[in-house]
């Protein structure tokens, strides 16, 4: 696919999406059964308004049946589909219409709050239109009565979908088949922040009112080794923290308690409410400020200054006599800052660690909000 967006001045190539692939996979295999005519290339029509042109690989042409397929093309922003080949086989049935269906490699729903339904494909709603329609399309240009049946397949989804949120998601199986524009556009971060609304929406929508929230895998694999939780209790948020808290009081939760690396919730306590390296790295002159606050001397301020990672820093807060002090006035303003990202309707709490002092502080809401995050959320526990 040769279009392209400008994006911090870079010019990026576009990709579709396995929604995309699906939908055209199908209509090349519903084309070459209904006419017996081979096709190496098939036209689709996104939702997004742009056409593609795809080739069609591994044809197998069978009397009642045709199974084909499209390689994924994340453009310049490849996710762990990049390349991987989306079949559809399209088969003769006595029921009208289409009927769509997963087989191999794509996942399955057994969690309710979804796109789909419980024992559903995780085909979402989009991909599903557009396989229907296209489809359709080539009953009616052959004049073609009866019913047709889609089975969806990914060869390699099942080990694809480890490197995804699907586990998380109560997706089992293989990936699932997304996109709702058919269009993906590099280095989006719309698509991060949508991954993480979709878990939230799930958790609300089975009755959790509280949540547990990480910035990532270390937050995860600390929740499990050093609290005892299981790590699937926690919606990985990444660096969108401010955009999570908001999102959490749109849903209407009561509560969400945050619990993470000081590397990352430092930039907090300096009112950074998206933690990524391209919005500034003030870890040290946080850190070095409460220090101060707290009484530190003058050198080993001057130290702290120079370090590039935050135990090092830690290692010389330790040597003075403030450690508590200062620890206790950063989460302080870690808390007020979540607080403020929050909003009124939303109570909110940190828990802060490092890998080699295990937590460094907690705010006064951080073990009622614990307590009630593991009380609500026991149907999401794998």
């Amino acid at each position: 696919m040769e279009a392209y967006i400008e994006k911090d001045g870079k010019r990026l190539r576009l990709g579709y999406t396995t929604g995309s692939c699906a939908a055209a996979a199908a209509k090349a295999a519903a084309w070459m059964l209904l006419t017996g005519r081979e096709k190496g290339e098939i036209t689709l029509m996104t939702p997004k308004g742009m056409e593609l042109k795809l080739p069609v690989e591994d044809i197998r042409r069978e009397e009642t049946q045709v199974t084909c397929a499209i390689r994924k093309d994340g453009g310049d922003d490849p996710d762990v589909t990049h390349g991987t080949r989306i079949y559809a086989r399209v088969y003769r049935q006595e029921t009208p219409g289409v009927v769509i269906d997963g087989g191999a490699g794509v996942g399955r729903v057994t969690k309710p709050g979804l796109d789909q339904a419980v024992g559903e494909a995780a085909i979402n709603s989009v991909p599903r239109k557009m396989i229907r329609e296209n489809v359709t399309e080539v009953m009616a240009l052959t004049d073609y009565p009866g019913g047709l049946g889609v089975e969806i397949s990914v060869p390699e989804g099942e080990r694809l979908a480890k490197q995804t949120f699907n586990p998380r998601l109560g997706i089992v199986g293989g990936i699932s088949i997304l996109g709702t524009t058919g269009i993906v556009e590099p280095m989006s971060e719309k698509a991060l922040v949508d991954t993480i609304r979709v878990e939230l929406t799930q958790r609300r929508r089975n009755g959790a009112e509280y949540v547990l929230l990480t910035p990532g895998n270390y937050g995860s694999d600390f929740i499990r080794q050093e609290l005892g939780i299981d790590s699937a209790l926690a919606v990985q948020c990444s660096n969108y923290i401010q955009t999570t808290l908001g999102i959490c009081r749109e849903l209407e939760f009561r509560g969400a308690l945050l619990i993470g690396h000081i590397g990352k919730l430092v930039k907090v306590a300096g009112g950074m409410g998206n933690t990524h390296s391209k919005y500034g790295d003030c870890r040290m002159e946080i850190l070095a400020a409460h220090a101060g606050a707290a009484g530190l001397d003058r050198v080993r301020i001057g130290k702290m200054l120079e370090c590039v990672a935050c135990d090092e820093a830690l290692r010389i807060l330790r040597e003075g006599t403030c450690w508590e002090p200062a620890l206790a006035g950063l989460t302080k303003k870690i808390g007020e800052h979540l607080a403020r990202f929050g909003g009124e309707s939303l109570e909110t709490g940190v828990i802060v660690y490092s890998k080699e002092y295990g937590i460094l502080g907690m705010s006064e809401t951080a073990r009622e909000l614990l307590e009630k995050c593991k009380e609500g959320a026991s149907w999401c526990i794998l």
